[in-house]
């Protein structure tokens, strides 16, 4: 028994499997759970967003419902962290929507000026982030649903994010930088040179100590949140990183890439403890936020080369 216990701290993902969910007639952009990591949110190329109610113990197939209005694909989607019902969406379309997810409506819209391509919530769930494809950023007010300010930046911004107080704002650049500003008033406060290439992807320890940055130059860097400085560099990838997620009890990390594997590395060590196999290029990958199940979507098509519109989740028992 001891024995088991030992393999199960230095191995914990061995004995796991993916379960396929199907419902999406083009790729998955972007996979979100909400706050009590109920229900999973999936937005696709196909111009909908899929709601799925995600039960770990149960072997039948997961309810899920369609929210459709939007134009255009749907590129980034992401939940109120307070509010387990509220999902935000932004599209190619320009607009980003806000629905309830119980009543199944939209209930707010807001028409900004570009193709939006990133959305974020601040952690106490007053604002709404989105960055969109000529590398301006608005930041809405939730409740009247208007924008309370507007920035245009003069080189690529990728992804944007708030630390856990709200009061520091990060964005990842093409120029291979992270841009610290403070918030609400979005000065800056530092320019961190953390990689060779683009940062494409942040994400935040949800015990707040850390930021990790995913770059084009293929390397994972994890950040000291308060000294600012890099502590380690994840590099168990090849190709540019896409996507990056913490686990919730911010022991392990997530990232991936064109490669045809997830890496699961631990935080602690830096070394890689776990892969996950995927036929296809990945977009999104994220924790859930009460357990060790991974949502992941990628570019996967079937044998006549079109999109499966398919997302995963990792983390199951084998029955």
């Amino acid at each position: 028994m001891a024995e088991q216990k030992t393999e199960e701290a230095t191995h914990p993902f061995k004995n796991l499997c993916s379960r396929e969910y199907q419902g999406h007639k083009k790729k998955v952009h972007s996979v979100a759970w909400n706050c009590t990591g109920t229900k999973l949110a999936s937005g696709s190329v196909d111009q909908t967003a899929r709601v799925w109610h995600i039960e770990p113990h149960s072997h039948g197939k997961a309810k899920d419902t369609e929210f459709k209005g939007h134009t255009d694909s749907v590129d980034q989607l992401c939940w109120d962290p307070k509010h387990a019902d509220l999902l935000a969406t932004a599209s190619g379309d320009k607009t980003v929507r806000l629905w309830d997810v119980r009543s199944g409506k939209c209930t707010q819209q807001a028409e900004l000026s570009g193709e939006n391509i990133n959305i974020t919530y601040k952690p106490d769930g007053a604002h709404i982030a989105v960055g969109n494809r000529d590398d301006e950023l608005t930041i809405l007010d939730v409740r009247k649903f208007k924008p309370i300010h507007r920035r245009k930046f003069n080189y690529e911004v990728n992804e944007i994010a708030w630390d856990m107080t709200g009061e520091k704002f990060f964005l990842t650049t093409g120029n291979g930088t992270v841009e610290v500003l403070a918030y609400p008033s979005l000065k800056a406060l530092d320019t961190l040179t953390a990689h060779t290439a683009g940062c494409y992807c942040i994400a935040i320890d949800p015990l707040g100590r850390y930021f990790a940055v995913g770059s084009a130059d293929s390397l994972v860097s994890l950040w000291d949140i308060k000294e600012m400085l890099c502590v380690r560099t994840f590099v168990k990838l090849e190709w540019p990183v896409r996507t990056i997620s913490f686990n919730h009890t911010g022991e392990y990390i997530a990232s991936a890439s064109e490669d045809l594997f997830i890496d699961i590395s631990s935080i602690e060590t830096g070394r890689s403890t776990h892969q996950i196999p995927c036929r296809a290029a990945m977009n999104s990958v994220e924790w859930n936020p009460k357990s060790n199940l991974l949502a992941y979507a990628g570019d996967d098509k079937n044998k006549y080369q079109t999109d499966e519109g398919v997302f995963r989740i990792f983390g199951f028992q084998n029955a």
